[in-house]
């Protein structure tokens, strides 16, 4: 049994913050920006607009670029930024998406989140439990940040991708990694707001709502993991780097993307950067990559594809992939401040 690749999309919401726009309320600039991250842009959500939204967004557009219809009989979503802490959101998305009735559950490994669920629904399809699943990943970083905090603000945008997966003889998802060391939690978090701070309560601090990280040594981590899971990837299934045609990493910072690709010996014109116009949108970077770099044309039907992510956790993983010929060209959709897409 293997696994198709039916169908992709994406969607943002309505609001761009531009590099300038941050000028005038951090203390930072344009230059400093763009040295440190290679970003420009990126779109965060107006009042009323939560991850569900955009989740069901990017369902409904990688929907209507597959062939298999509402035949979806799992969802699974990757995000950190549920609508709520309690219940899951996938029901939601799910119910808003009138599928009421199937499997819905969420993944959170942060920004390896996607791969976490791509691993999850081929795997579903290759043993029997599902026939057509839709992965999404979607978050909505500007509502975990502080929103003074020069470090991440930046960084950070939100929006949703997705696909469509679809029970096939031809195997579009040739194999996936993934792994975690839970030693590192400190390295990417947010302290409160579980049982542990509960516990912990006279040990809180007020910034411990937010979402920090340590950026020099996420940095090192994150090249060293995602290097080395590309590697034991291709190395299990008895490829070299020189096979992969098109590396697509998690976008989170330009200098890890160059880094990485020099790293894997991989030329640069073939990794697939997409953060410079979205920011860094966690789980749902590597699907808005995977739009926008078929929408650009930068990916192409049969490329041997390679994913790569880091996140919280910390976790990490890496897919390769056969790249499909697309019945229809994938596209990202802009929602208005209504929160109706356009």
């Amino acid at each position: 049994m293997g696994v198709r690749i039916a169908g992709l999309g994406g969607a943002l919401p309505p609001q761009e913050v531009t590099n300038e726009d941050l000028e005038q309320r951090l203390d930072t600039t344009s230059e400093w920006i763009v040295s440190r991250t290679g970003i420009l842009k990126r779109y965060v959500v107006t009042e009323g607009i939560c991850t569900s939204d955009l989740a069901c967004e990017a369902a409904r557009a990688a929907i209507e670029n597959a062939p298999v219809g509402l035949n979806i009989d799992l969802l699974i979503l990757a995000t950190s930024t549920p609508d709520r802490r309690c219940p899951a959101t996938a029901p939601k998305v799910a119910e808003k998406l009138g599928l009421r009735g199937i499997s819905a559950f969420d993944v959170n490994a942060v920004c390896s989140g996607f791969i976490y669920a791509l691993q999850l629904g081929a795997a579903a399809i290759k043993a029997g439990f599902a026939r057509h699943v839709l992965v999404i990943g979607a978050d909505v970083f500007s509502s975990i940040i502080n929103e003074q905090d020069r470090s991440t603000v930046p960084i950070f945008g939100d929006g949703a991708g997705a696909v469509v997966l679809q029970e096939s003889d031809v195997d579009d998802v040739l194999d996936i990694e993934t792994g975690s060391d839970g030693s590192l939690e400190d390295l990417i978090t947010i302290r409160s707001g579980g049982v542990e701070s509960k516990v912990n309560s006279a040990q809180q601090h007020p910034d411990d709502i937010y979402f920090s990280m340590s950026g020099k040594e996420v940095f090192m981590r994150a090249i060293q993991c995602m290097n080395d899971s590309v590697l034991g990837l291709l190395q299990r299934n008895q490829l070299d780097i020189q096979d992969v045609d098109c590396l697509v990493p998690h976008q989170a910072n330009l200098r890890i993307i160059r880094t990485l690709a020099e790293q894997l010996g991989v030329p640069y014109e073939r990794a697939v950067v997409s953060l410079d116009r979205f920011g860094n949108t966690s789980a749902a970077s590597i699907p808005l990559a995977l739009t926008q770099a078929c929408m650009d044309t930068t990916l192409k039907a049969r490329d041997r594809v390679v994913l790569t992510a880091f996140g919280g956790g910390v976790t990490w993983g890496s897919a390769l992939l056969n790249w499909p010929e697309l019945q229809r060209v994938p596209f990202i959709k802009h929602m208005s401040a209504t929160g109706v897409a356009k």
